[in-house]
């Protein structure tokens, strides 16, 4: 049983020809890169939690999922939530990627269809025990971190946070571990939040240049994801100048409406409201 939910796991999507029949909408904004190199900062919302980030010379690309559907691949199809609305940008429009982060093994954060086309030579870093599901893809520079480990990538030094979530990707795989990163360059401060509940697990970070943070699927799985109020608040907790939602209008994953989570989340901002850099799919910033 566990080497047959392992085996569901670790798909390719190379055979999955009926997901292509059924394609969700374009999105209404397209990044333009022409000025991507000249950023010291700037980033792009590529979909869910699928964050094209610049940060003083490296492009980072957080959790790329890129597919029509994600989860378990039987045999032609995806068993899985599908995309409602398109990736801002195809695997093949990426620019050139200098580090993947990869947050945790859950299907809608870690796309195996998506990873097997992305170049090998690409480092990546990930959580603790989650590594076995990229190396067998053929990337060859796969750091794993525990919560409080550090480790550097160019001129980045990236740091895993405890987040309070979980990690198992097929139910049985329960050693699997789930992060936050913390990005740092000589002159920014990024906070890539992963999927967490509310926690005050970041308030020891200081202040950050960006927060990129979740604010849907919450209904009824408050246990796993904050509301967009607690998000905000997280992001007050590391004194965030800016703030990215993200893991809100890409897939139905939960029970709120659709377009609740960035409601609310600009509510909650008020008249802060330029803080929120980024509200729909494949707007970058700055734009």
């Amino acid at each position: 049983m566990l080497r047959v939910a392992d085996r569901l796991g670790r798909g390719r999507g190379r055979t999955r020809l009926l997901d292509h029949l059924s394609k969700p909408p374009p999105a209404k904004f397209k990044p333009d890169l022409t000025n991507w190199k000249n950023h010291s900062l700037a980033a792009a919302w590529l979909g869910h939690a699928t964050i094209l980030l610049r940060i003083d010379g490296q492009t980072v690309l957080t959790d790329p999922v890129l597919f029509s559907k994600v989860g378990i691949g039987l045999g032609l199809i995806t068993a899985g939530p599908q995309r409602l609305i398109a990736p801002a940008l195809t695997v093949r429009e990426l620019p050139p990627i200098d580090l993947l982060l990869i947050s945790h093994a859950h299907f809608d954060h870690l796309d195996r269809p998506t990873l097997a086309r992305l170049p090998k030579t690409i480092p990546v870093i990930t959580a603790h025990h989650v590594g076995d599901l990229i190396r067998d893809l053929g990337f060859n520079n796969v750091t794993e971190l525990k919560w409080g480990e550090s480790t550097t990538a160019g001129n980045l030094t990236i740091t895993a946070r405890a987040v309070k979530h979980w990690g198992a990707r097929t139910f049985h795989d329960q050693h699997r571990g789930f992060n936050a990163f913390l990005i740092e360059s000589p002159d920014r401060r990024v906070l890539y939040g992963g999927d967490t509940a509310y926690q005050e697990l970041f308030k020891d970070i200081g202040p950050v240049d960006l927060a990129i943070l979740g604010i849907g699927a919450y209904d009824p799985y408050i246990a796993a994801h904050a509301t967009p109020e607690q998000a905000l608040a997280m992001a007050d907790h590391v004194r965030a100048r800016h703030i990215l939602p993200m893991h809100h209008s890409t897939f139905r994953l939960s029970h709120e409406p659709l377009h609740e989570p960035i409601d609310r989340l600009m509510r909650a901002v008020g008249e802060a409201s330029e803080r929120i850099i980024i509200r729909e799919v494949g707007q970058q910033w700055p734009s």
